[in-house]
């Protein structure tokens, strides 16, 4: 990568007092990409690459560093450029998400993590995150799910000779779940997590003296209850992590993110006894539809975006 990258970042992380003013103009606005004619600055990709070169702990004015740097600045300038040829291709089939939409999935987001819009922007506040920047990343996300919708997801085939093979292969995970809650606890960095997650394990802590004193979450004071789960929304990991768990279940200690670990409990409310059964092929056809569908969405999706990247005229300038 040119030198001038490892300037740039001085730019954002202590600044450019040794330089000219005209010097820390030009770096900032060096072109980093031009895409259909749509620019990318070298200061838009610096300021979407901080957030994951602070969490991996990088200093950009390292050189032991900068491979890894070089590495996130192409990952994210490619997630830009795809940014552009989606929004191009949304005006393109007329696709619009309007500000309602995405004020109702963001407070959706925060009411199924037991906290209010006031709780939710001190979270923000304390992340220093804005609320704009969450928006938009809100927009983009529901943008690329109306486009696969449109574009991937009529495409995608789930037989009814692979939903049998599923459901005779998986047979003893398909107990009805229907009102299942999700809680979790994500560990204080200072909390001892690998002490409380055994003691969770052999039932020497309760769930909800273990969330009130160790984590982090503002809804912990209620066991940090996400309310009932959304098992069509769930993503790959989450899905893995909870499909094969049973009521009462409480999984093992895992990464929240690198700093934070966490742990995850199945439950049903109020002491709902309802007994668990195995359902019909029938009942248990929509959610193993879902399961088959994700993958092969995905796969759709990524050599649909190759075909735009393929069609597009991109220049990489760093």
């Amino acid at each position: 990568m040119k030198k001038y990258l490892l300037l740039a970042f001085l730019v954002i992380f202590a600044g450019l007092q040794c330089l000219s003013s005209s010097v820390q103009a030009a770096q900032i606005n060096k072109v980093a990409a031009v895409v259909n004619g749509k620019v990318i600055t070298m200061f838009d990709l610096q300021r979407n690459s901080l957030p994951e070169i602070q969490k991996a702990r990088l200093n950009p004015n390292s050189p032991k560093d900068k491979e890894k740097i070089d590495a996130i600045l192409r990952k994210v300038l490619d997630m830009m450029i795809l940014d552009i040829l989606l929004q191009q291709e949304a005006t393109r089939l007329k696709i619009t998400i309007s500000d309602s939409d995405v004020d109702k999935e963001i407070t959706n987001m925060y009411q199924s993590r037991g906290m209010t819009k006031q709780q939710f922007e001190q979270a923000l506040a304390k992340d220093r995150t804005s609320l704009k920047e969450v928006r938009e990343n809100y927009r983009k996300s529901m943008l690329r799910q109306r486009i696969m919708g449109m574009e991937v997801g009529r495409r995608v085939v789930v037989t009814p000779q692979e939903i049998r093979d599923y459901y005779e292969k998986n047979k003893s995970t398909m107990y009805n779940r229907e009102g299942l809650h999700m809680a979790l606890i994500v560990y204080h960095p200072q909390a001892p997590a690998r002490t409380i997650a055994r003691k969770l394990k052999n039932g020497e802590i309760s769930w909800m003296e273990a969330s009130k004193r160790y984590s982090v979450l503002p809804n912990r004071d209620k066991g940090g209850d996400g309310g009932a789960v959304q098992w069509d929304r769930l993503n790959d990991e989450w899905r893995g992590r909870l499909t094969k768990m049973q009521p009462g279940d409480v999984t093992d200690l895992f990464n929240f993110n690198p700093q934070l670990k966490a742990q995850v409990r199945l439950f049903r409310p109020n002491g709902d006894q309802t007994p668990l059964r195995i359902m019909t092929l029938e009942e248990a056809t929509p959610m193993i539809d879902g399961i088959l569908r994700n993958p092969k969405a995905q796969e759709r999706f990524e050599d649909y975006t190759k075909q735009l990247k393929d069609k597009a005229v991109i220049d990489i300038r760093i």
